[in-house]
């Protein structure tokens, strides 16, 4: 059977069925799904379709909604979500990190046994919240300034929650992590075949991962922090949504915290009082 035959054979989601799936992601994780993403839906919910034997969306969309369908939903937005990550990715934030927030800090504190908390919001996989500490542990040895840190990496998606945990990436992963930083917090696999590495247990142990949905109206948690990522998240929404979830990640800063976001993100024409202070860094 050739190529063109196999692909004609895939089902076509209809418009209902699209309508109804789009609609309950939207609302469910605050994911953008206009109608120019039927086709992406379709094809990140083509493997479900296989793995549970169905033949059509519409069979599949009456599964998600019915009662025995309630577990389907998680294995539904782990399919839809993007969780494109990197090692170091927009370094210039950890620059930021270490050369000013960081002092900013401790010297608002007029401590040097501060334990900071730090919040990596859609974490995916772990690269980030992994990065966030070598830079802190360095910064830390290198300015002999006795303060702690404590990472908590949160995602809607347990598939990526789970690799993030056991800390284990292929070796092309970690490309942008220097090489003074691989040698002291990255360790390789035994078998030499494999191509793995694995995050120190230092490392590791300075960061805990939990599931969040960050279209939750209240947090599981009260938590306050001094330095928030939530980078590379936002442009997934719509505006009411965004400003929704600035206005919850400016409470659960500490007067004077930090709020990192991607590059293409931007508070302007948010009313919340945020003050820029680098690109794309805000602070309370």
């Amino acid at each position: 059977m050739d190529t063109s035959t196999t692909k004609a054979m895939k089902p076509a989601m209809s418009q209902s069925s699209f309508e109804r799936l789009s609609n309950f992601i939207e609302t469910r994780v605050g994911i953008k799904m206009p109608q120019v993403k039927n086709k992406m839906l379709q094809a990140r919910l083509h493997k479900r379709l296989r793995i549970l034997g169905m033949q059509t969306f519409d069979e599949y969309s009456n599964f998600v909604f019915s009662h025995d369908g309630e577990k389907e939903i998680q294995f539904m937005i782990d399919a839809v979500s993007t969780n494109k990550t990197d090692f170091f990715r927009e370094p210039a934030h950890f620059e930021f990190l270490t050369q000013s927030a960081i002092p900013e800090l401790l010297k608002k504190n007029n401590t040097r046994q501060k334990t900071f908390s730090i919040w990596s919001a859609g974490c995916s996989s772990g690269e980030e919240p992994y990065t966030i500490a070598m830079v802190l542990n360095e910064y830390k040895n290198k300015s002999k300034i006795n303060f702690n840190f404590k990472i908590v990496g949160t995602d809607i998606s347990m598939s990526v929650l789970n690799k993030a945990e056991v800390a284990i990436y292929n070796e092309e992963r970690i490309i942008p992590v220097p090489m003074n930083l691989r040698k002291k917090y990255l360790l390789k696999s035994k078998n030499s075949e494999n191509k793995l590495v694995r995050i120190a247990p230092d490392i590791r142990a300075k960061v805990k991962f939990n599931q969040l949905n960050l279209m939750d109206r209240n947090f599981s948690f009260q938590n306050k922090y001094e330095i928030i990522f939530c980078r590379n998240v936002i442009i997934y929404f719509n505006k009411k949504t965004q400003e929704n979830l600035l206005k919850k990640l400016y409470h659960h800063l500490f007067p004077g915290g930090f709020l990192f976001l991607g590059h293409s993100e931007t508070l302007t024409n948010f009313q919340i009082p945020f003050i820029s202070v680098a690109p794309t860094v805000y602070r309370k």
